[in-house]
């Protein structure tokens, strides 16, 4: 495993605080926005990194990348134990904030990448672990930086980050979610999310059974803004129901619904008259035939950073 370590010599000492903002803004992002699950209080870490950076001697910094590294997951780690609460009064279920390949203004298209993309799955899966286990998993999982770098940043000893991270992973299921997935997939993804589209509007028990996995999971967030399930479904049968019902999610059928490109892979978007009103992401087994996760994201707070200019051809007819 390669070490983000040290440098021979100070990037601070050539590149102007401008350049450093362009060259680590989307590197700073991908870290605030796997530690958050928020794209907005993602990019406001960022802007506040940088507004840092720039009251300090760069040219003292040794090694400006895992610097910022530094500065980053602590403000995260911070936000999280300060919105503990906030998140604890939360009306109904927490889901990540979904974004498009493409973020908002403040991070465009250009400076991410396909490599920092985060699947949405994987998202979901980082919120089982607390904040201090989060800020380990990610900054060893996610960006390969050794534990002695890790201990000295969150201040803890190397020991008890290797512990943490024991701890983290012992939390989380044996098999990972894909933590990126690439275009290649799209093909396959969207003939599957046609099937579950239909399967879904026409109420078909029989196509809607093939498509889920043995305990898929089925979360909604409306954050108390819109209606919708309150708790999420483990259970297959209960998860079949609801995905069959006349009685419950109604208004999705009402809908124009959209292949769209969402943290680097296809899911859904649903219109209404033109307009975005909720977005369904589907996480699926590792052969990609079945579905594991359906996250229902209807909170109008968190389809913000969501783009249909993403979408892949035409919308898909109304039932």
């Amino acid at each position: 495993m390669k070490s983000n370590s040290f440098t021979n010599e100070s990037e601070g000492s050539s590149l102007e605080i401008g350049e450093l903002y362009i060259r680590y803004k989307s590197y700073a992002f991908s870290i605030a926005y796997r530690m958050l699950g928020s794209v907005v209080e993602a990019e406001d870490i960022v802007q506040d990194c940088f507004a840092e950076l720039q009251s300090k001697p760069l040219h003292d910094i040794r090694n400006l990348k895992a610097y910022i590294a530094k500065l980053v997951v602590n403000r995260s780690l911070n936000l999280l134990n300060s919105a503990r609460n906030q998140r604890e009064s939360y009306v109904g279920e927490w889901l990540p904030e979904p974004m498009s390949n493409g973020g908002s203004a403040n991070i465009p298209e250009e400076t991410l990448q396909q490599k920092e993309m985060i699947s949405y799955a994987y998202l979901v899966m980082l919120e089982q672990l607390s904040p201090i286990e989060r800020a380990v998993f990610v900054l060893r999982e996610a960006f390969q930086y050794e534990y002695n770098e890790i201990a000295d940043w969150l201040g803890k000893s190397e020991s008890n980050c290797r512990q943490i991270f024991s701890r983290a992973r012992r939390k989380l299921p044996d098999h990972l979610p894909a933590m990126e997935h690439h275009p290649a997939n799209y093909a396959a993804k969207e003939e599957l999310l046609a099937r579950f589209t239909t399967a879904f509007l026409s109420y078909d028990v029989s196509a809607m059974l093939e498509l889920l996995a043995e305990q898929p999971v089925f979360t909604a967030d409306g954050g108390g803004r819109v209606h919708t399930v309150m708790r999420t479904m483990r259970v297959h049968k209960g998860v079949l129901a609801l995905m069959t019902s006349r009685r419950v999610l109604t208004r999705l059928r009402e809908r124009e619904w959209m292949p769209t490109v969402i943290n680097g892979e296809l899911h859904l978007t649903l219109l209404e008259n033109g307009q975005l009103s909720e977005v369904l992401c589907l996480e699926l087994d590792p052969l990609g035939e079945r579905i594991e996760g359906i996250y229902l994201v209807m909170n109008p707070d968190k389809l913000t950073s969501i783009s249909t200019s993403y979408r892949l051809g035409r919308g898909w007819n109304k039932r």
